[in-house]
């Protein structure tokens, strides 16, 4: 997310940070390269333009450059501008009305609309605990009313009948009367995918609007779209009262123009964000979170809250009482693949980590991906239940036969029981050293993960061995 933005800026603040005291002119030159890398990431030149002058100002004044550290002093005016733009704060939806609060979709063709309503419905019904019932609009599309009741099937949401030949206005009424005989809490209508130029479908997505009295109307935009998509949100705002703003795709987008643009000239707030294919891929917006990701200060609340969402409760507590007898064993290593599966992957968990962008990056040039756990999952599962309780057992003759069951070879089995040995050694160091009190310890005294680890990953990732998986 934003990575060609984190970097240029990251670059700018790097050297800012690595000069003693700071000048006017050193500000002015800093803030045209920032300006420069904004431009390049397809943000809407006013919104650039404002942002640069607030910041300047800010930045120049006696406070800053005569302060012990002028350039981290650049950086909190910068973060602090950048959340300003973004919104301040999080915008949840508003659903404080006369049950149902109807919230209708809306957006051009392809944005992701129908996979959006999805989200957020299984989003309501997981962490709101509301009853949602799910309506497409959609006449125009083939086989778009029957994909989301297949969506409704797969998340355990409501969708409203199907009835052949019946029009848009028709069917909201139609999913209002439902709504309200079987005690919804919210009607989500999905409306049909239209261009801005389309006279006839705004007019329809006009009468919709009109009939249902939506308390919100969100525009679902395509964040690779850059600037367009502000032009978007305007268009469809002389339409009908759009009250927020989903953005998908949000885990592509490199650059982040759409996401830095809309809130400041549309007015509306992001509420949304979509991070995947899969229907837990959506997050809720929050511009201070984004905006430490964007200076490469990580999200480590939002970490936080993904672990607390994904990692099994069980699993965790047993897997820290065999820590504390010092016990560690293959099932524990797969669970725990699983687990960094179940929250996004290495590199989603390392990009809201503070200070691994360089980590990242050198992830991604050596060709290291989420397909290193999936490997190292199917030895573990080549491996006998025997094996895994005690890795030990493994012998050469045993290596070639996990080897050849999981399509790997027999350098990475060696690699992962190495990886497993180190671990091990990790677990009996920190019973030693009194548990989580002995880690506290440890990090204290600069050893770091990597000394935990037994020196197995200088300058890589913590746990895997050097060259890990390299093909």
């Amino acid at each position: 997310m934003f990575e060609s933005l984190s970097d240029r800026l990251g670059g700018v603040f790097d050297r800012l940070r690595g000069r003693g005291a700071l000048n006017e002119s050193d500000v002015r030159e800093a803030m045209r390269e920032v300006r420069i890398a904004l431009l390049e990431a397809d943000v809407a030149l006013p919104v650039v333009r404002s942002f640069i002058d607030s910041v300047t100002d800010k930045s120049v004044g006696q406070s800053v450059l005569k302060s012990i550290t002028p350039g981290q002093q650049v950086v909190k005016i910068v973060n602090d501008a950048l959340v300003e733009m973004l919104g301040s704060e999080a915008a949840e939806l508003e659903l404080s009305v006369a049950p149902p609060a109807i919230v209708m979709m809306v957006g051009l063709q392809g944005s992701g609309k129908t996979t959006t309503t999805a989200k957020i419905a299984k989003k309501l019904v997981e962490k709101d605990r509301k009853k949602v019932l799910m309506a497409s609009l959609d006449v125009n599309r083939p086989a778009a009313q029957e994909q989301l009741a297949v969506l409704g099937e797969q998340i355990g949401v409501a969708t409203l009948p199907i009835v052949t030949g019946q029009q848009p206005v028709d069917i909201a009424k139609r999913a209002m009367q439902a709504a309200k005989l079987q005690g919804f809490d919210v009607l989500m209508l999905d409306t049909a995918g239209r261009l801005h130029v389309d006279a006839q479908l705004m007019a329809e997505m006009k009468a919709v609007a009109q009939v249902s009295d939506p308390a919100e109307i969100l525009l679902v935009v395509d964040a690779l779209t850059g600037q367009d998509a502000v032009n978007v949100a305007k268009s469809f705002g002389e339409q009908v009262a759009v009250t927020g703003i989903v953005l998908t795709r949000m885990d592509g987008d490199a650059r982040g123009g759409a996401a830095l643009s809309m809130r400041a000239v549309t007015g509306k707030p992001i509420k949304f964000v979509g991070t995947g294919e899969k229907l837990e891929g959506l997050d809720v917006f929050h511009p201070e979170r984004v905006a430490g990701r964007i200076l490469g200060m990580g999200d480590v609340v939002s970490l936080v809250e993904r672990a607390a969402e994904t990692i099994q409760q069980d699993e965790a507590e047993a897997l820290a009482a065999k820590m504390a007898k010092g016990q560690f064993d293959m099932n524990d290593l797969r669970s725990q693949l699983g687990q960094m599966r179940r929250m996004g992957g290495m590199g989603a968990l390392m990009g809201m980590m503070p200070g691994m962008k360089k980590a990242q990056a050198a992830m991604a040039q050596s060709g290291v991906d989420d397909r290193i756990l999936i490997r190292m999952d199917a030895m573990i599962g080549s491996m006998t239940p025997k094996e895994r309780v005690k890795p030990e057992l493994v012998n050469a003759k045993r290596k070639i036969r996990i080897a050849n069951g999981s399509g790997t070879t027999v350098q990475e089995v060696n690699k992962l029981l190495k990886m497993y040995q180190e671990m091990g050694t990790a677990m009996k160091r920190l019973r030693k050293m009194g548990g989580m009190k002995g880690l506290g310890a440890l990090l204290g005294k600069g050893g770091g993960l990597g000394g935990l680890m037994g020196g197995g990953a200088p300058g890589g990732i913590p746990g895997l061995p050097p060259g890990m998986f390299k093909r």
